[in-house]
C-alpha cells in the first residue's frame, strides 16, 4: 500500500473539501429564523443558562426597577469571595495565593494556616512526575505546540494510574490534585524538549524545589540559572489566580462539564478542556495582543502622539492594519462591559514590574491604547454594550517582561485553569447530573433517495 502523508493536502482532498464546505455551511440568517442562540448568547450579550455552579460568579450588570440590565463595573467571585479582596489581602512579601485559591475552589472555604500547609505539602508530593515519564513521554517526538504536548502528557498519565477509571469522589480528587501539581512541569519540560530537539538549544531539566510555590517553581524550572526576583514570582502568582477560574460558562470549563457528564475518566475530560483552551478564540488572545503591539510599535513613530495612535487603531477597525481582522485585541469581553476586574487588578502589578524592568515607556503606550480604544470602538462601530480592556490586554506584556516564551503563554493559562476545571469536574461528578445532550435545529429539507446510477458528482 502507498504511504499515507499526514502533512500534504492532495488534489483529491482539495476537490472533496469544496463539497464539504457546501454541505457544512449554515446560513447565519437561520439562527434568527429559528431563534437559536449561537455562541449561547443573545444579541444583548446575555448568556443562555445551561447549569448551576457554586464555584464562581461573574457579574457585569444589575437589574433595573423596570427589568432592564444596567452595566456595572465587572465583578468576579470565587466561592462568594470577591477576587479583588482575595488578592488585596495577600502578603506581598512571602505569601503566594495560587495554592490558597486552589483550596478555596476545590473545598469551598479558605484554609487555615495548618490546612494550607498540609495542602501545599500534598501538591509538592504530587509534583514529581512518574518514573521515566520525562524520557518516555515528554522527550519522545516533542510537538511545536505546547498545548498538544500537554494534552499528550495528560492522556499518557492514564497508563501510569493504577485506578484510572475509578469514579469515586476520592479517586477523582486525587487525580485532579496530581494534575494541578504536574501541569507546570509537563508544560516547561515539554518546551525545553522542543527547544532541544527542534531548535538545537541546550536541554534544561531542573527538578522542582519542595519549598517553592507553583509560580516560583515555574520560573525556577524554566530559567537556566533558576534566578528570579520576588516581584517576578509575585506577578506570576497573581496571573495564575486571575486565570484559574471564570464562571462555569467559558468554553473550556463548559467542555469539562459536558465531557464529565458522560462519565468518562478524568484524563479524557481534562484533555478535552485543553483542546478547547488551545483555540485562539479562547486561550491564545494574549499572543494576538503582543503581536498587535509589536506591529503598532513599528507603524506608530511617536508613541506619545495620541492622534497617531488613534489613527492606527481606526485602521485596525477598518481592516487596514495588523492582521486585517478588524479586531483590536485585548479590548472587549463577551460578558464584561464597563470593566474586567482581572485587568483592573493586573494593571497595578504590571506597572510595578515595568518600573523594575525598565519598560515604563512601553507601559505608557499600553495605557494610552487602553484609554483610546473603547472610545474609538464606540465611535466607529455599532456596539450593543460597552467595551473595556480584558485580562489578556496586559498578560502577554507581563509574560514578555518575565522573559517567558510565546510557546508557554497558553499553557500558563492551562496551568492556572486546571484548578477551575478540577473544581467543576468534582461538582459535575458529585452532583451526578444526567448526561448533557444539547439540542440542535435541523435545517436540511427532507429528500428522496436517488439510486447510485442516477447520481451526479458535485450535487448536494
Amino acid at each position: 500500500m502507498p504511504k499515507i502523508s499526514f502533512s500534504r493536502v492532495t488534489d483529491e482532498i482539495e476537490k472533496l473539501s469544496e463539497l464539504s464546505k457546501q454541505a457544512s455551511y449554515i446560513d447565519p440568517k437561520l439562527y434568527n429564523k429559528f431563534d437559536v442562540k449561537r455562541g449561547l448568547r443573545d444579541i444583548t450579550g446575555a448568556g443562555v443558562v445551561v447549569g448551576i455552579t457554586n464555584i464562581s460568579e461573574v457579574n457585569a450588570f444589575r437589574s433595573g426597577p423596570d427589568g432592564s440590565r444596567i452595566p456595572i463595573d465587572g465583578e468576579l467571585f470565587y466561592r462568594g469571595y470577591n477576587i479583588k479582596d482575595l488578592i488585596r489581602n495577600q502578603d506581598m512579601d512571602n505569601h503566594f495565593g495560587f495554592e490558597e485559591c486552589c483550596y478555596l475552589l476545590l473545598f469551598g472555604q479558605l484554609p487555615s494556616r495548618d490546612a494550607l500547609e498540609e495542602f501545599t505539602q500534598i501538591l509538592s508530593r504530587y509534583r514529581a512526575l512518574p518514573r521515566n515519564f520525562v524520557r518516555d513521554v515528554i522527550m519522545k517526538r516533542p510537538s511545536s505546540n505546547m498545548m498538544n504536548t500537554l494534552a499528550k502528557c495528560v492522556l499518557a498519565l492514564y497508563s501510569y494510574d493504577d485506578n484510572p477509571e475509578a469514579s469515586d469522589e476520592a479517586n477523582i480528587l486525587r487525580q485532579c490534585l496530581e494534575l494541578i501539581a504536574m501541569f507546570p512541569l509537563m508544560s516547561v519540560y515539554g518546551y525545553h524538549a522542543f527547544q532541544y530537539y527542534q531548535k538545537h538549544k541546550s536541554l534544561i531539566i531542573h527538578r522542582p524545589v519542595v519549598k517553592y510555590s507553583t509560580a516560583e517553581n515555574i520560573l525556577h524550572c524554566l530559567r537556566a540559572d533558576s534566578d528570579f526576583s520576588p516581584l517576578e514570582a509575585k506577578l506570576l502568582d497573581v496571573a495564575l489566580i486571575l486565570h484559574m477560574e471564570h464562571g462555569g460558562g467559558n468554553n473550556s470549563t463548559f467542555t469539562t462539564h459536558l465531557v464529565s457528564s458522560s462519565g468518562t475518566d478524568t484524563y479524557s475530560a481534562i484533555a478535552a478542556a485543553l483542546g478547547s483552551l488551545k483555540g485562539p478564540r479562547h486561550g491564545g488572545a494574549n499572543i494576538k495582543v503582543v503581536d498587535m503591539f509589536a506591529d503598532m510599535k513599528r507603524q506608530v513613530k511617536n508613541w506619545e502622539d495620541k492622534d497617531e495612535i488613534a489613527n492606527y487603531l481606526r485602521a485596525i477597525l477598518h481592516k487596514q492594519a495588523f492582521d486585517r481582522s478588524g479586531l483590536i485585541y485585548g479590548i472587549g469581553h463577551a460578558v464584561y462591559s464597563k470593566s474586567d476586574p482581572r485587568a483592573e487588578i493586573f494593571r497595578g502589578f504590571v506597572e510595578q514590574l515595568a518600573h523594575e524592568k525598565g519598560y515604563e515607556r512601553e507601559f505608557a503606550l499600553y495605557r494610552t491604547v487602553e484609554k483610546l480604544a473603547p472610545e474609538i470602538i464606540a465611535d466607529e462601530c455599532r456596539m450593543y454594550k460597552g467595551v473595556s480592556p480584558n485580562v489578556d490586554f496586559y498578560s502577554g506584556f507581563a509574560y514578555r517582561m518575565l522573559d517567558l516564551p510565546l510557546h508557554l503563554y497558553t499553557p500558563l493559562f492551562a496551568i492556572a485553569r486546571i484548578a477551575g476545571w478540577s473544581a467543576h469536574r468534582m461538582e459535575e461528578i458529585c452532583s451526578r447530573n444526567k448526561i448533557m445532550r444539547p439540542a440542535y435545529v435541523a435545517s436540511t429539507p427532507h429528500r428522496v433517495y436517488v439510486p447510485m446510477e442516477e447520481r451526479k458528482d458535485g450535487e448536494i
